[in-house]
């Protein structure tokens, strides 16, 4: 089976631009301006189910965080980390699936896309939530080994290769916390911003989790982690700001952050819009517009003229996808 970074696609296409209703926010308060928020609009269909994964399937494996984008051949790509598999380790490897149109059912599955290289450093099966932005023509994928944020890059969008460090190694950077993952990056600004969750334990020994982000200018040197989203109504415990998803829209100035709290059944995502992309709420939710009954949502941006939402399925055996519109917040 492969076993390298040198087989993987690209995972969560990075999505900037017109996507987001009209609403200032200014200090924390609301303008006078139409407050839009997603909505599904309509039936979901399913583009991905639980994959056959030869001698390392089990009955309990699941997809779950997982990246959706278009390569540069214009198919559809999806990878999903899939856990609780026979890999050893933390049991979570990367499989891939393909599909001619957004809007086809049932990609071709492609089979296992990469495991952890220990060799590298990374940890024995911890290959989490990859996500790619593309610069010019080239592709960077920013994923997660279980403690730290990994990055590789393609020319094609479907075959990629670990970027090494001085130390021979693909990390980026980790913590503050514990199980850095969960890694997304937008471009706003002549900059990167790459938000990304971890957890930690705090005094009395009670687990909390937290979104932070760190900015770049040349996608290799991070700056320090700045907490951008934490408690709330959406919560403090280790999964309350799992799968952070950042998107900018420039004709309004305002960037929008999801984040999950849960998965499965009642799998929900809380959505927030700020002016500054370092700042959605720490125990603050004055930027919050609206929660979304799904897990680990990725936006895709006005595809033909429409926008679209991909998130797991309830059962988590696999991946869906429906459209999306905005509807004004009663105020």
């Amino acid at each position: 089976m492969p076993n390298a970074l040198g087989c993987i696609g690209l995972l969560g296409v990075l999505v900037i631009g017109t996507l987001w209703g009209a609403v200032q926010i200014k200090d924390g308060a609301a303008m006078e301006q139409p407050l839009l928020k997603p909505e599904i609009d309509g039936g979901w269909w399913q583009v991905a189910g639980n994959p056959d994964l030869g001698d390392y399937t089990t009955e309990k494996q699941q997809p779950v965080d997982f990246g959706i984008w278009q390569a540069a051949d214009g198919t559809w790509q999806l990878w999903s980390c899939i856990r609780f598999t026979n890999c050893g380790g933390h049991t979570r490897l990367f499989h891939r699936w393909e599909g001619k149109h957004l809007t086809d059912t049932n990609w071709a599955p492609m089979g296992i896309a990469t495991e952890a290289d220990t060799s590298l450093g990374e940890q024995h099966g911890g290959l989490q939530a990859p996500h790619v932005v593309r610069v010019d023509a080239t592709y960077y994928m920013f994923y997660g080994d279980f403690a730290r944020i990994c990055l590789a890059t393609s020319d094609d969008g479907k075959i990629f290769r670990r970027v090494l460090n001085e130390n021979g190694q693909p990390n980026l950077f980790s913590g503050p916390w514990e199980n850095t993952r969960d890694p997304m990056t937008i471009r706003a600004d002549n900059k990167y911003y790459c938000y990304y969750t971890g957890h930690t334990a705090i005094e009395n020994r009670t687990a909390i989790g937290a979104d932070f982000c760190r900015v770049s200018e040349d996608l290799r040197t991070w700056s320090h982690p700045h907490m951008v989203a934490f408690g709330g109504v959406a919560g403090r415990g280790p999964g309350s700001a799992e799968c952070v998803h950042v998107v900018y829209r420039e004709d309004v100035g305002l960037y929008y952050l999801f984040r999950t709290q849960s998965y499965g059944r009642d799998n929900v995502s809380t959505v927030y819009a700020s002016p500054d992309p370092l700042n959605f709420g720490i125990d603050d939710d004055r930027y919050r517009v609206g929660t979304l009954p799904v897990a680990a949502p990725e936006i895709i941006i006005n595809h033909e003229g429409q926008d679209y939402i991909a998130a797991l399925l309830p059962n988590l055996h696999g991946i869906r996808v429906a459209k999306l519109r905005w509807v004004e917040v009663k105020r």
